[in-house]
């Protein structure tokens, strides 16, 4: 009599494939998919769960974007102080700060609107990178006119208590010229200077450029941050189940 544990029997009732596994299972209901499939954020879905995603997806709306814009105003004025700080405190001119002002206005924004993105959102973030990085150069700007202004006024002292009567005088109309109107005029100035600086710097053509160049990867880097959506990501249908 013949060992059944040297030649087992056939199995007749299951059908064995080497090295090749079906995933036609839906991955949010777990029933079994025929034909047609979708894909709900890369994950395996029957028509009914693809609906009902699309269904239940959040939906930008206008307190969101208004959210968005408030978080990347705050992350603006926190990038004018990052830029304005490094500039005044060392004195050096360095581009390469608006890279990180493009980051965290972009960031900013994504978390004000919980995700959500979009043109609107980019072109949102394009401007204020912009006006973040006009205003630091702006705020280096008053800086200099302040400290000039005091360097000035300390010479004038100075001056006063060599002078006769006369020269006492003349120094006293001299300081009655300078007003707060003309402050506000010279910051209205620097304010128009800084928004064009881009390309006031492209006199000296080489840093210019280089300038630019680094602004615009700033900028590229608010964009790309501000395409996110929050919405379900759905493709489909695809007429046959895929397999693995």
């Amino acid at each position: 009599m013949p060992d059944p544990t040297l030649s087992p029997s056939p199995q007749f009732k299951t059908a064995e494939y080497a090295g090749i596994q079906r995933n036609d299972q839906c991955k949010f209901c777990g029933q079994s998919i025929a034909g047609s499939y979708y894909l709900v954020n890369g994950a395996m879905a029957c028509g009914s769960c693809a609906e009902r995603a699309q269904r239940e997806a959040p939906k930008a709306g206008h307190a969101q974007f208004v959210r968005a814009i408030i978080f990347g105003a705050v992350a603006a004025v926190g990038g004018i102080v990052v830029y304005a700080a490094f500039g005044i405190i060392t004195g050096w001119m360095i581009g390469y700060i608006s890279l990180a002002v493009g980051y965290m206005v972009g960031k900013a924004m994504m978390k004000g609107s919980q995700g959500f993105g979009g043109r609107r959102y980019q072109v949102a973030a394009i401007l204020l990178t912009y006006v973040a990085v006009a205003f630091g150069e702006t705020s280096i700007g008053v800086s200099q006119y302040l400290k000039q202004e005091k360097q000035e006024k300390a010479q004038k002292e100075s001056q006063q208590q060599t002078t006769s009567k006369d020269g006492q005088s003349n120094t006293d109309k001299t300081d009655q010229s300078v007003t707060p109107g003309g402050f506000f005029k010279a910051l209205a100035v620097m304010l128009a200077l800084g928004l064009a600086f881009p390309f006031l710097e492209l006199q000296d053509l080489g840093h210019g450029l280089l300038g630019l160049f680094i602004l615009f990867i700033g900028l590229q880097i608010a964009w790309r941050l501000t395409a996110g959506s929050a919405k379900a990501a759905i493709d489909g249908p695809f007429s046959q189940p895929a397999t693995t």
